[in-house]
């Protein structure tokens, strides 16, 4: 990559883009991080992970305690120290509609809740289901990683009893086939917009943003719903204000559609190699790098050449 401005914040996804094999993020990737900060760039994380499930990979990297981390795709921002910066709720009444409008999807449905407290873990119900059997079969992994924090409510909207209750996200899962299915069924409402494509008659009508993460190798999608308005570039675009940086400034790395927000805002971005290849595509015609993929160590060479090293 040619070396251009050093930049002053680089945004990275983590699964796909930082976290390579195994889980794990590579030495070499390691060692950009801690090059760039060297450098003085803010190293700045944007995931769909919640925040303490990101945490599990990134305590092992000696990131500084105000590292901002932008969880949940930009619905809650807090520090590596886990400060809460900035947090964005789908309010009660929009999360009881998305329960019952999905009523056919209930059994791929997850809720979030923030209940993560000052050491950066989670409380019991951090994450609220219908029904675990599906689930376990799209994403079996995830599932008995989270089993800790997963409560099952029949139905599922018991949870929103205690008026106090209002999540932070809701996502499916399944496969590729069922959740575009789904996606269509959520866009056909005017409460509901594709975040980056909103018509200008829903704006003022909008109560959820859909941000899809597509992994057509493994036939599985998940389709995460937040309040309209948030995504990984809105939270993007607020980090700068708070640091008094111009989105011109960043630099955005990312794997999947989720990412492309940030890739909108960002001065510059780079996808990478192992992304859909629609996504390389739209990469390709809009200006945008297409990098090397993440069991290549993508995250460490881009930051090399942003750095000039």
């Amino acid at each position: 990559m040619k070396a251009e401005m050093k930049p002053k914040i680089i945004v990275l996804d983590m699964d796909g883009t930082l976290v390579g094999a195994e889980g794990k993020v590579s030495e070499r990737n390691v060692a950009a991080l801690d090059l760039a900060a060297r450098e003085g760039v803010l190293i700045a994380i944007a995931t769909g992970r919640r925040h303490s499930y990101a945490m599990k990979i990134l305590r092992t990297l000696a990131l500084d305690g105000s590292c901002p981390i932008m969880s949940s795709n930009g619905a809650v921002t807090r520090t590596f120290d886990s400060r809460l910066l900035h947090r964005t709720f789908l309010d009660r009444e929009t999360a009881l509609w998305l329960c019952t409008h999905l009523v056919e999807y209930r059994n791929a449905l997850v809720l979030t809740f923030d209940k993560v407290g000052e050491d950066g873990e989670d409380g019991p119900g951090a994450l609220v289901v219908e029904e675990l059997d599906n689930l376990h079969q799209s994403i079996n992994g995830w599932m008995v990683s989270n089993a800790p924090w997963i409560e099952a409510h029949v139905p599922i909207t018991r949870i929103f009893d205690d008026p106090e209750n209002m999540p932070i996200q809701a996502m499916l899962c399944g496969n590729l086939e069922r959740m575009r299915a789904a996606e269509k069924l959520l866009l056909a409402h005017e409460h509901v917009i594709s975040e980056g494509h909103t018509p200008a008659e829903r704006i003022h009508t909008a109560r959820v943003a859909v941000h899809r993460t597509e992994y057509p190798a493994r036939d599985l999608c998940m389709v995460d719903l937040l309040p309209a308005g948030c995504s990984k570039g809105a939270a993007l675009r607020q980090l700068c204000q708070d640091h008094g940086v111009s989105p011109e400034e960043t630099v955005a790395i990312g794997d999947n559609w989720n990412d492309v927000s940030l890739f909108e805002v960002a001065g510059r971005s780079v996808v990478m190699g192992n992304a859909p290849e629609d996504l390389q595509e739209m990469a390709q015609r809009r200006g945008w790098i297409v990098g090397r993929t993440n069991l290549d160590d993508g995250v460490a060479i881009a930051i090399e050449g942003l750095l000039g090293s």
